[in-house]
């Protein structure tokens, strides 16, 4: 009788939890306040992106036509041949060595199984910087081989142009091919020893197991990794530019700053976006058969077969030659750079302080968005609210041109709307208060990368138990303090890779900050933008370093968590 009173006993046992339920607001019962800023949340960051479909849709003449008669065409083409280019690409070289470290075991694979993820830590615009200087007429590489072979003109010899559409898709493809690696790597391994066990033993070879068997069955994972890079190919709009390519990014860019039409510059985003969205739908039929190509999970671990002799150092080769060109070589001639024309210190550290400060600020709103999108979806998980929560995680699938475009217009609108009304009723008025803020940089920063922050955070909250949330309850808390006595403290991890994994890509992120930035304000990324475009990366070489050493951080939690199979 004693434990059945201490149960029911107010605070405890079931009981607690339906008084709980009991004493809930007709506001709570309906959706409760949870809900409610989860909601807001999402329509807050689906804002840009609705801002950039409004705008391309509303009246505005005949700019489209004026777009298809002129650059509509090239910029199709271009931005088509690019993506479908860096996919082959880093399909081809992600799926090679993702088979050869999960599958054979040769000299360094051990090593080979992290350092082919370095590459990432160098952004696309950075690397393709450092290979127009190295590999152009004045660089090394041509000016070595004239004076080894005694060649005197450019008409002496042939060397291919590294600024062209064909550069542009090998040096996206040498930086993004870790995407596909990653995933085709844990696909390889997930598919057990089975299927191809029973391959060999109908008589194939090693060849035909894998072009028959592993390879169809990791079609997925290879497919959302190709996906992946594709849509970080579209957001760059540095190389574009540097190599003279008119993409799409491109155009909304000059459409913009250099035309001054808001209506071309939405309308070519609309266009872009609809090249974005069927990217993604690649990526999620890409996706959809991933039950498929993990079968044999739970069966035994593949047995690496061994490479000997000249076939294992083939492959410590074939699996060295992406690390050093993607992330050795750009990586060493920036060192050197950086020791040869050393900025100023007081410039550097202004540059980095700008940056940490917009990084951190954009990772704490990133994480609150996140943590109000997963927790309010968890408290009440109905789909129109998960819905939601989906469609205010497109930002990272929009391109940071077209992002920065739904935020600058609907602000200059309100800035311009405000001070007439305010020159009217006052007098006087104050000119633009939002647009070209650090506020605005941020919130776009924040909408971009938010599905890091809540994906992160989203995979915390499924480990823990729902009857976490009920022993909160029985115990006095209400959803707010469950959550800060609860589920913080288990979120630990969660939110600091959700923080670290912003902060770093908000420190290399170029498109939405060369467009939104207050006047005078420099990062590191747009620092090293401005002297590399004008022919001198060694003036920021140091800003350059300090990117990819931050951009490492990321590469560490991944290769820690990326192989469950790591202690075999």
């Amino acid at each position: 009788m004693a434990a059945s009173s201490k149960a029911d006993a107010p605070g405890n046992g079931p009981a607690a939890g339906r008084a709980f339920t009991a004493k809930q607001s007709p506001l709570a019962r309906f959706g409760g306040g949870w809900a409610i800023l989860a909601w807001s949340l999402a329509a807050l960051a689906a804002f840009p992106l609705i801002a950039v479909v409004g705008i391309a849709l509303s009246p505005f003449g005949d700019v489209w036509a004026h777009l298809a008669d002129t650059v509509l065409t090239r910029y199709l083409t271009t931005t088509l041949l690019l993506a479908l280019g860096v996919g082959t690409v880093v399909a081809a070289i992600g799926v090679g060595a993702g088979w050869l470290v999960a599958m054979h075991e040769f000299p360094g694979r051990r090593w080979f199984e992290w350092a082919l993820l370095l590459p990432l830590a160098i952004p696309a615009y950075i690397t393709g910087y450092v290979y127009s200087e190295l590999l152009e007429y004045s660089g090394i590489v041509q000016s070595t081989l004239r004076a080894l072979l005694g060649w005197a003109t450019p008409r002496d010899y042939w060397f291919p142009e590294v600024r062209s559409l064909e550069g542009a898709i090998a040096l996206f493809g040498i930086a993004l091919y870790p995407y596909v690696y990653v995933l085709a790597r844990a696909a390889f391994l997930a598919q057990g020893a089975g299927p191809l066990e029973a391959a060999r033993s109908l008589g194939a070879g090693p060849w035909r197991a894998f072009f028959r068997v592993a390879l169809p069955l990791a079609r997925p994972a290879i497919v959302a990794g190709a996906a992946v890079a594709m849509m970080e190919t579209l957001n760059d709009i540095a190389i574009p530019l540097h190599f003279g390519l008119q993409t799409f990014s491109v155009g909304v860019f000059d459409a913009w700053l250099h035309m001054g039409s808001a209506a071309a510059a939405a309308q070519l985003a609309l266009a872009m976006l609809a090249i974005v969205a069927c990217v993604m739908m690649l990526e999620r039929w890409g996706r959809r058969g991933r039950g498929f190509a993990e079968v044999g999970r739970m069966g035994r671990k593949p047995k690496r077969r061994r490479l000997l002799g000249w076939h294992g150092w083939l492959a410590t080769m074939l699996c060295l030659a992406p690390v050093a060109v993607g992330f050795i070589a750009p990586a060493a001639h920036l060192v050197e750079s950086a020791i040869g024309a050393p900025e100023s210190a007081d410039g550097f550290l202004g540059l980095a302080a700008n940056s940490v400060i917009m990084s951190a600020l954009a990772a704490v709103a990133a994480l609150l968005v996140a943590l109000g999108l997963a927790y309010g979806y968890r408290l009440r998980p109905k789909r129109p609210l998960k819905l939601a929560s989906r469609f205010a995680n497109l930002g990272y699938g929009i391109p940071g041109a077209v992002l920065a475009l739904g935020v600058l217009l609907p602000l200059a609108a309100f800035d311009n709307w405000l001070d007439g009304w305010m020159r009217e009723a006052f007098g006087f008025g104050y000119g633009l208060l939002l647009t070209g803020s650090i506020a605005a940089l941020v919130f776009a920063c924040t909408v971009r990368f938010l599905p890091l922050a809540h994906g992160s955070v989203e995979a915390g909250l499924e480990r823990v138990t729902p009857s976490m949330d009920g022993a909160a309850r029985t115990l006095g808390c209400g959803p707010l303090g469950a959550l800060a006595r609860v589920h913080a403290p288990l979120l630990r991890g969660s939110i600091v890779a959700a923080l670290i994994l912003v902060f770093v890509d908000c420190m290399k992120e170029l498109p939405m900050t060369l467009l939104l930035r207050p006047f005078g304000f420099e990062t590191l990324a747009t620092h090293v933008y401005q002297y590399a475009s004008a022919e001198q990366l060694e003036a920021s070489a140091l800003s350059a370093l300090a990117i990819v050493v931050v951009g490492l951080a990321p590469l560490i939690i991944l290769s820690r968590v990326m192989d469950p199979t790591r202690k075999q």
